[in-house]
């Protein structure tokens, strides 16, 4: 189960198209429950996208718009 936290975290990586602010506690959260990755850019940063596990998720909570 996600805190609500977690569960916002997630819906703002899924909107997100660059670097966001986000809890490290939250995304290291996301990040063991594989419902998010990093992506790693050329710039050396490292972006949260959504897994496929992350899409489901949101899927299921009506949060898929």
């Amino acid at each position: 189960m996600l805190s609500p936290h977690e569960f916002a975290t997630l819906m703002l990586v899924k909107d997100a198209t660059e670097q966001l602010e986000v809890d490290r506690a939250d995304l290291h959260a996301l990040l063991e429950r594989q419902l998010v990755r990093l992506e790693k850019l050329a710039s050396g940063q490292a972006l949260p996208r959504l897994t496929h596990e992350g899409r489901s998720f949101l899927k299921a909570a009506g949060r898929n718009q």
